[in-house]
């Protein structure tokens, strides 16, 4: 297992825990003074249903960099959307005046996608 496969994971399972085990639960990093999820998006001026589909992506995503531990083009498809959701992710944290600190895990995750992207387009590279 080379390490952007281990990346992959990682942000799969990131992912899936936050939508899945952290998502009505409060913690440093949600945005504005939410304490939710789906409080998160309001404080981001979102609409509604802006929650579903970002979710449905997030998800979809995670799942799809599992899939691709067998099937490159499936994880740099899935790794090029989590890293487009994680620039807006970034953005919305400077819209609503974050700290620095809130957007970490974005970053991070914006981060670790582009490598797994970058890995999987340059196949052999790493």
């Amino acid at each position: 297992m080379n390490i952007a496969e281990i990346l992959q994971i990682i942000i799969a399972l990131g992912l899936l825990n936050v939508w899945f085990l952290r998502n009505s639960k409060s913690t440093a990093y949600r945005g504005g003074s939410a304490k939710t999820l789906k409080e998160e998006f309001a404080a981001y001026g979102l609409p509604s249903f802006a929650y579903y589909v970002v979710g449905a992506l997030k998800i979809g995503s995670a799942i799809a960099l599992i899939a691709g531990l067998r099937n490159q083009p499936v994880t740099f498809i899935a790794s090029m959307i989590i890293v487009v959701l994680m620039i807006g992710a970034l953005a919305m944290h400077l819209k609503v005046k974050d700290t620095f600190k809130k957007s970490i895990p974005a970053l991070m995750m914006l981060i670790m996608s582009s490598f797994v992207a970058y890995a999987n387009f340059h196949q052999g590279l790493i």
